[in-house]
């Protein structure tokens, strides 16, 4: 069984929240994200930054955006949609779109083609019809 540290989440995530910060992200764009140490099978961050890469699903306002946690392992579902850009390659998991705050955005990656994107949200609606 694998022990996750609250503690040093709780520890990064008083520090993200205190941070001043004004970012310009739009949907389509993939992000490091301080999704931090979460629940069950909620989908966790990685290493002490407790991060992990996210698209943005939907731009909300400065503050807030829909996300969609990405993963490099590849499961043969309907849950799991494959993107690439010339930087990277992962999975989109619709099972676990999140509404995040501007502040857990660390750093932009890349921009996912609008093609793919568009496929991404005809089976973001359909996972949630």
């Amino acid at each position: 069984m694998h022990i996750k540290d609250f503690k040093s989440w709780s520890k990064e995530k008083q520090y993200i929240n205190s941070v001043e910060k004004e970012l310009y992200f739009t949907s389509r764009e993939i992000w490091w994200c301080a999704c931090g140490i979460n629940i069950g099978v909620e989908i966790d961050g990685k290493n002490g930054k407790f991060e992990r890469p996210v698209l943005i699903l939907k731009y909300i306002n400065k503050d807030i955006a829909l996300v969609l946690p990405l993963t490099t392992k590849n499961k043969a579902d309907k849950y799991h949609v494959k993107i690439e850009t010339e930087k990277m390659a992962s999975f989109a998991k619709l099972s676990q779109v999140r509404v995040v705050s501007s502040k857990r955005l660390l750093r932009k990656i890349d921009t996912l083609p609008a093609d793919q994107f568009s496929i991404i949200l005809q089976r973001f609606i359909e996972f949630v019809s």
